[in-house]
């Protein structure tokens, strides 16, 4: 990666950061959907990222969304994880293609691998938060929904961003 590209990165992580802390932190759809926008700052790394890189860029950013959210570590957790699981699925969706290489965006993936890549792991990051957060077993079916509704949110945000990014 050269260090135009690492300044790319970088600023793209700052920015789904802010966007998370001042303007989506308090978006809640229904009291059911939230939408976590940082989380596409792991997700649309470049496939060849390290994976030490990865897991030390999804604990920075979990990490900032906690301190700003009063969360206590659990959006760091959450994002560790996805990013400790993105190369297995990267690698998974090379192999089924039978590339070398693989550029990860809509517009290089095409609509459905996109999505078949994404939807995974924001379904593990938003279980993982949501089931993190609930306190007792009589809250599952609402816990239940708000992963749900929050994937599809989440989801549908980073599509119309990544069709109307220039990338």
């Amino acid at each position: 990666m050269s260090l135009r590209e690492a300044i790319q990165y970088t600023l793209m992580i700052l920015l789904y950061l802010l966007l998370q802390i001042f303007f989506l932190r308090n978006v809640v759809l229904f009291n059911y959907a939230f939408c976590f926008i940082y989380i596409a700052g792991v997700l649309l790394l470049p496939a060849d990222t390290d994976r030490l890189y990865l897991l030390l860029i999804g604990f920075a950013t979990g990490f900032t969304v906690d301190v700003f959210s009063n969360t206590f570590g659990m959006h760091a957790f959450a994002t560790v994880l996805i990013a400790y699981l993105r190369p297995f699925l990267v690698q998974y969706q090379m192999e089924s293609k039978g590339a070398e290489r693989m550029d990860l965006g809509i517009r290089a993936q095409g609509l459905g691998s996109f999505l078949a890549y994404i939807m995974p792991l924001i379904l593990i990051h938003h279980a993982a938060l949501f089931l993190i957060e609930m306190n007792n077993f009589g809250m599952i079916l609402y816990t239940l929904i708000r992963i749900g509704a929050s994937v599809l949110l989440t989801t549908v945000v980073i599509v119309l961003l990544e069709l109307f990014s220039k990338r």
